[in-house]
Parts: C-alpha cells; sequence; structure tokens
C-alpha cells in the first residue's frame, strides 16, 4: 500500500485491525409457570437462600401494596390470578401455610372458624386474598368482628373478637342461643349451654341485655331463677325453680326488685316460698301464699 505524504514527511499507513465476526446474544429464555420477577428468577437459579428469598418477597409486596393504595383501587388492581401467580412462584421457596392460630375464640368456635375459613396445608401463603378470608371468617356466627395477619413465611393468624353468649332463647318452640346484643348464634348448640339463663317469649331476646344484669346483681334471687318470661313483649315475669312467680312492671324494673330485697331481708321469702308476687303497681305489692292462705294478701309499700 502506497504510503501517504504530510508535509514533506513519509508516514507509513498502520494496516487497520481485523474487525471479528457480528454475533448476536441469544434473548433470556422467558421464565415458565407464571409471573416471575427478574431478581427472583435469578435468584432460583443460583440457590437464593431463605432469608434472601423473604427480603425480595417483602419489596415485591411493598412496591404492590404502593401502587394499588396510589390508585384507591386495590381489590381491581390486584386480580385473583395474579395473587396466586406470585404465591406459586414464592412457594417454591418456602413460603408456603404450615400453621394456622387462631387467637380470642373459643374451642366451640374455632372449629367453625376454620372449616369457613376453608385454607388448607402447603397452600401458597402469598396466594390468599386477605380481604377474602377475613369475610368468611367474620360470617361465622360466634364471631364480632376479625383481622387476617399473614406471618412469613409459613404462618395465618386469625385474630377473632368472639360474641359473648348472653342467653338461651326459647322461641316459637326452638332454643337458640344469643348474643349480647340478642343476635341468635347459629352454629352454637344451646343444649351446651345449660348455664347460661333461660329467656322465652317474643321480644326477649331484645330486651334481655336489660334485665339480665339487673337480676345477675342479686345472687339470693339469681340463684332461684328458672326463666325469665317476655309477656306480651311489654314486661317480664321470673319464673323460680320451685314454681313461684314474681311478675314485673313494664316501667321501673329496678325498683320493683328492690321491694322484692326488702320483703325478702324481712320474712326470708325466697327460702319460705309463695305463689306469686305482684310488683305490677309500686303503690302495693300483692303477696300470695303457696298454702293458699289469706289470698291476695297486700303489703303496702314492701312493710
Amino acid at each position: 500500500m502506497p504510503a501517504a505524504v504530510r508535509g514533506g514527511s513519509r508516514v507509513q499507513a498502520k494496516p487497520r485491525a481485523k474487525t471479528p465476526p457480528s454475533s448476536k446474544r441469544k434473548p433470556p429464555a422467558k421464565a415458565q409457570g407464571g409471573y416471575a420477577p427478574a431478581k427472583l428468577g435469578a435468584a432460583g437459579k443460583v440457590g437464593l437462600a431463605p432469608h434472601h428469598a423473604l427480603m425480595a418477597a417483602s419489596a415485591i409486596l411493598a412496591l404492590a401494596l404502593g401502587v394499588t393504595l396510589a390508585t384507591g383501587d386495590r381489590a381491581e388492581k390486584l386480580s385473583q390470578s395474579a395473587n396466586a401467580a406470585i404465591g406459586s412462584r414464592f412457594a417454591t421457596f418456602g413460603f408456603k401455610l404450615k400453621v394456622v392460630r387462631v387467637k380470642g375464640a373459643s374451642d366451640l368456635a374455632t372449629a367453625d372458624i376454620l372449616k369457613a375459613a376453608g385454607i388448607y396445608k402447603d397452600q401458597p401463603l402469598l396466594g390468599l386474598d386477605l380481604d377474602s378470608l377475613r369475610r368468611r371468617v367474620e360470617g361465622v356466627g360466634w364471631v364480632k368482628s376479625a383481622q387476617v395477619v399473614r406471618l412469613l413465611p409459613d404462618t395465618l393468624e386469625l385474630r377473632v373478637v368472639e360474641r359473648r353468649q348472653l342467653a338461651v332463647w326459647q322461641h316459637g318452640g326452638k332454643s337458640y342461643v344469643i348474643d349480647d346484643q340478642g343476635q341468635v348464634i347459629p352454629e352454637a348448640n344451646p343444649d351446651r349451654f345449660a348455664k347460661l339463663p333461660l329467656i322465652v317469649g317474643d321480644g326477649a331476646n331484645e330486651f334481655a341485655a336489660r334485665i339480665l344484669p339487673a337480676v345477675a346483681a342479686r345472687p339470693r334471687l339469681m340463684e332461684r331463677l328458672e326463666a325469665f318470661i317476655r309477656v306480651d313483649d311489654r314486661r317480664w315475669d321470673l319464673r323460680l325453680k320451685d314454681g313461684s312467680l314474681v311478675q314485673l312492671p313494664a316501667v321501673g324494673e329496678e325498683a320493683a326488685l328492690i321491694q322484692l330485697e326488702q320483703l325478702d331481708q324481712k320474712s326470708r321469702l325466697l327460702e319460705l316460698g309463695f305463689e306469686r308476687i305482684d310488683l305490677r303497681d309500686p303503690a302495693v305489692v300483692a303477696v300470695r301464699p303457696r298454702d293458699g292462705v289469706l289470698p291476695g294478701h297486700l303489703v303496702a309499700d314492701g312493710v
């Protein structure tokens, strides 16, 4: 090749370096079996330690949560199919359901709660729809409210506030367990709650929470009580175990119970027994003795 001349000097041109043959990189193979973030895909190939996988899982969940909160539309943005795919992927790193803890529920309620939850061992923990699970748990009659907590890598906690069982209600030839709001607990078997007070009649469930504490505050009366009977959905009769009947007024129940206490303190009336005590008139207390002597005897002002 001829030399190039510049400024009177002869310069020898250097030969060009040979260009190596071009090589095209092959595109990375697509992940199989659902959605897999790039970092987690690489982690799976190199055998990522469980705690590293946990950190990656937390980052992905935090990002997803941030996006959905920003849109204000969580349920619509996270589809069930996406949850299932993510959960299945993380399950390969050990995020499977192994332990379920039910907190705040009685033994009787726990069985019904677990049945309604519909979860099973080795289910992908991150694929669970916690809102849907909470609604299923709160649909159980025992449950007042519930919170579902996912504890990675393998535990689920169902934190429950159980309805307080107040009484057994007889109505329409059937018996029900009711809570302190008068609501029936369908799953509760009345035969297993023999220690609860018995209330009878239309509307008894709605007003039981008012009368029960007033009577329970008087142990001598409460220990002898067999049933609270709602009369005409207006007032209460107290049926004692020995067959005696205490008739309370529609209003002023507390004052009537005080009158009964005064009678009992003076004559030990609850121990001696009687057929009927009529406390419906606050001015006059009518006592009918059990032996029939002096029927309709009037005791003025509780004397």
